[in-house]
């Protein structure tokens, strides 16, 4: 039986690939940064790298990804893959973010590259931005004021729902047929917030609205919320480039890997219209 140790596995991406990886049979090991409090959970931080050992122990696959709120991802991600080579581990699934790729300087794309010429088994997944932000990271302003709230002019993303990301990674860590290779993930179609907006507001039966905020606007609202200075100027850099386009871009790889098409917007909608409504 394959054992798979899944980091943020109580999170958007990982609590959906958890259950699916145990639905196909496989021990999932979930990490946790806090204190182990159900059966299959372990201890593992990253940043500290306490409990990075233990976690990997007989273990035969990881599914890696960087904790939120921090930049120097590579810093996070190099020590994991060498700490899962040094313990047997055959697979390494790597969640970077689409646009990773676009300079080997950028700490994911560090971490990228770190795992590919690790001699592990690898897989690097992609994805676009998640519509699951809508009812997370963006939610406060929508609630308080019917505001989409960003700094990303007219722009499109071709968004993309955690449960599909979840899906792509199951195949991945289950199958041998993509072995080595990375993908970009996509929705199946690239929407501007202003439709955003509407698709929202058809769900939750209130108007909500889509403003394009300054960018300065945008830094002092992230740091009153308390976000570190650098992890800040992070997501404006990232949201910089979604303005600039670089988010519009969709693939096929959901289709392709799972044999089924993307969740659409209006789905995700309806089915988490309470967080809105």
């Amino acid at each position: 039986m394959t054992t798979t140790l899944v980091i943020g596995a109580n999170g958007q991406n990982g609590s959906p690939l958890v259950d699916l990886l145990t639905a196909q049979g496989q021990t999932v090991r979930r990490a946790t940064s806090r204190t182990p409090t159900q059966v299959g959970e372990v201890h593992l931080n990253l940043v500290t790298g306490e409990g990075l050992a233990a976690a990997l122990a007989g273990a035969d696959q990881l599914f890696l990804l960087a904790p939120s709120g921090f930049s120097n991802h590579h810093e996070l991600l190099i020590p994991a893959i060498d700490a899962a080579k040094t313990a047997g581990v055959r697979k390494v699934l790597l969640m970077s973010a689409m646009g990773a790729n676009a300079d080997d300087s950028i700490p994911l794309r560090r971490a990228e590259l770190h795992l590919e010429r690790s001699g592990l088994a690898w897989n690097v997944i992609r994805p676009n931005w998640f519509m699951q932000n809508f009812h997370t990271f963006w939610l406060q302003s929508i609630q308080t004021q019917g505001q989409i709230l960003l700094p990303v002019g007219a722009a499109k993303g071709s968004f993309i729902d955690t449960r599909d990301v979840a899906a792509v990674a199951a195949k991945l860590l289950s199958s041998d047929d993509f072995v080595n290779q990375s993908h970009d993930l996509t929705g199946s179609e690239a929407l501007d917030h202003t439709q955003v907006a509407a698709i929202l507001s058809k769900a939750a039966g209130r108007t909500i609205g889509y403003t394009d905020v300054p960018e300065d606007a945008m830094r002092q609202g992230l740091l009153a919320a308390g976000l570190p200075p650098d992890y800040a100027e992070f997501l404006l850099a990232i949201l910089s480039a979604f303005k600039t386009g670089y988010a519009e871009r969709t693939t096929d790889a959901v289709q392709r890997i799972t044999g089924k098409a993307p969740i659409r917007l209006e789905q995700y909608a309806q089915e988490f219209k309470a967080h809105w409504a």
